[in-house]
């Protein structure tokens, strides 16, 4: 009887997987890898952690110990002894439960329009647009009907904010279309940059010398409008919103400009871009707004009113350019000389070439730098509380000189600085997107 047997030595099957140690995977393999993988690791860990549990043991009861319900200082500080004993340190939130809406709003009118509307419902609905028109210029996917929403919002808004004739913001937009109807006259008879140069001609006198009559003669034929409200009534984070969003999107597109002037062969050009970069980056903000609210009433002509916010928001704007103006040039610099010698190579024109393949690289470059521009402009809005303006810093001063609330410190600057926080990571999160879904090469 013969029997077979298979003495062979390979395997003729896999052998299933086998899962990681628990020590290499979960929390206890991050913990191992980032915070105790050598001694010396060790050591800075537990002083790391016994550092962070000592804020938060301090700070988390402040937070969330505190009282909402007190209508000043005195009866907050009472309602805590008598919860948490002599010796308690909890914030007092009653002034920000009390003073919210001045802190957002300032002395923005409450009543404006028919009873049935909620308050404040211009300034809220205006940033209801803002959102709604800033969606499609961050975000892909979005309807390409919203860009409408995005056209409208620079006429509607202030409309909305200040109030009065409807005229006025429609006849505004109206000067856009004459400058592009004089651009395209222009240029078939003459170069691209003639008719460029009248078609911001037309729009500027468009805008100086016709829609304030015009606007007055329709408004006497046919009123349109709403309550009009005084700038010195603008205040709290409406106020620092509405200079964030204006000086960010005006200082970019001039930025642009800029950086393409101090880059250009043209001698007059180049001079007047380096000259009006240098000034302005030697000069504090600070210094400008004392310009804008002070000195600049003295060269203008006797009876003149320039409105306070609109002139803060020109040299809020004319600041953040000059700093934007030199991230985009870092941007351009960066760029291999290759990049122009190909745009040369497909026949572009200066334009088109920099429209289709210099700035979106070097913008793509430079979005580190402008995401900290723009973080830092809304951050230096604060600074108009010097020239008496009533941004959130300026109602923190008022609030605190009420008898009521008189003392209160933490719980005010606290409030601010986290909605400062949120504005301000939001967009630094955005830029972080943004590089990701642009980023091309690994």
């Amino acid at each position: 009887m013969t029997t077979t047997s298979d003495q062979s030595y390979v395997r003729t099957e896999m052998l299933a997987e086998k899962a990681p140690p628990i020590s290499n995977i979960g929390i206890i393999g991050w913990m191992r890898t980032n915070l105790f993988s050598s001694w010396l690791n060790i050591i800075l860990s537990l002083i790391a952690i016994y550092a962070v549990y000592t804020v938060l043991a301090g700070l988390l009861p402040w937070i969330f110990g505190g009282i909402w319900n007190a209508n000043s200082l005195t009866e907050c500080r009472e309602k805590l002894i008598e919860i948490h004993g002599e010796s308690t340190n909890r914030a007092c939130w009653g002034v920000i439960r009390e003073r919210f809406w001045q802190l957002m709003y300032g002395f923005y009118p409450t009543d404006l329009g028919p009873s049935w509307l909620p308050a404040y419902w211009r300034p809220n609905l205006a940033l209801i647009m803002l959102f709604a028109a800033i969606a499609p210029v961050l975000f892909n996917g979005l309807p390409k009907k919203m860009l409408l929403i995005s056209v409208a919002f620079p006429f509607v808004a202030p409309w909305l904010l200040w109030g009065g004739s409807f005229w006025v913001p429609l006849l505004a937009f109206a000067g856009f279309v004459v400058g592009y109807l004089v651009n395209k006259l222009v240029s078939k008879t003459a170069s691209s940059l003639v008719g460029l140069i009248a078609g911001v001609l037309a729009a500027l006198i468009w805008w100086f010398y016709i829609v304030g009559p015009l606007s007055g003669t329709l408004e006497g034929i046919l009123p349109i409008g709403i309550e009009a409200v005084e700038s010195r009534k603008f205040g709290g984070f409406m106020l620092a919103i509405l200079l964030g969003i204006t000086g960010i999107g005006l200082s970019f597109p001039l930025g642009v400009v800029l950086a393409l002037g101090r880059l250009s062969n043209l001698v007059i050009v180049k001079a007047l871009c380096v000259g009006f970069i240098e000034f302005i980056r030697g000069v504090p903000l600070i210094t400008l707004l004392f310009v804008a609210s002070v000195l600049l009433n003295y060269f203008l002509p006797k009876g003149t009113e320039f409105d306070i916010i609109l002139r803060v928001m020109i040299m809020i704007t004319l600041f953040a350019a000059a700093y934007m103006a030199e991230v985009i040039r870092g941007g351009l610099a960066a760029l291999p000389k290759g990049q122009y010698e190909a745009a040369d190579a497909l026949g572009l024109d200066y334009w088109q070439a920099q429209r289709l393949i210099i700035m979106p690289q070097a913008l793509k470059i430079s979005i580190p730098g402008i995401v900290s521009t723009f973080i830092g402009l809304f951050k230096d809005t604060t600074l108009v509380s010097i020239i008496a303006l009533a941004d959130p810093m300026q109602w923190i001063k008022f609030i605190q000189s009420n008898a009521e609330w008189n003392g209160v410190i933490w719980e005010l600057y606290g409030f601010v600085a986290f909605v400062f926080f949120i504005f301000c990571f939001s967009m630094s999160r955005y830029s972080m997107y943004l590089e990701r879904k642009l980023q091309t090469g690994h």
